[in-house]
């Protein structure tokens, strides 16, 4: 089965759906007229073969990039260019123990 995700006029991703392995190739087609979805429709997939991240509801499509990329988490995060994933701007503590991001202080904390 093949994965499409609906993109609104400021590219953001609205649903995905799932179309037939049979109509993978025609997938737009098959999803705005035969099913009379209308709309803007792109392939997105699972493991990130197609347009680097799987498509997610509030996610926007970058033409350039020709990416799905999620929401930016944190005003501090910064977009890495190759995988069009949000990263921390300082990396994750390797030392065994749990964290989870604090905005406030720009840094990881002990959860």
């Amino acid at each position: 089965m093949a994965h499409f995700a609906e993109i609104d006029n400021n590219n953001i991703v609205l649903r995905i759906l799932v179309v037939p392995d049979s109509e993978e190739h025609r997938g737009q087609e098959y999803l705005a007229n035969d099913l009379g979805l209308g709309g803007t429709w792109l392939q997105t997939s699972y493991n990130a073969r197609i347009r680097k991240n799987y498509a997610g509801i509030g996610s926007t499509y970058d033409i350039e990039r020709d990416a799905f990329i999620a929401p930016k988490p944190y005003d501090s995060w910064i977009l890495n260019e190759n995988t069009c994933d949000w990263e921390a701007p300082k990396p994750y503590p390797n030392d065994g123990n749990d964290y989870k991001w604090d905005e406030s202080v720009v840094d990881w904390v002990k959860k």
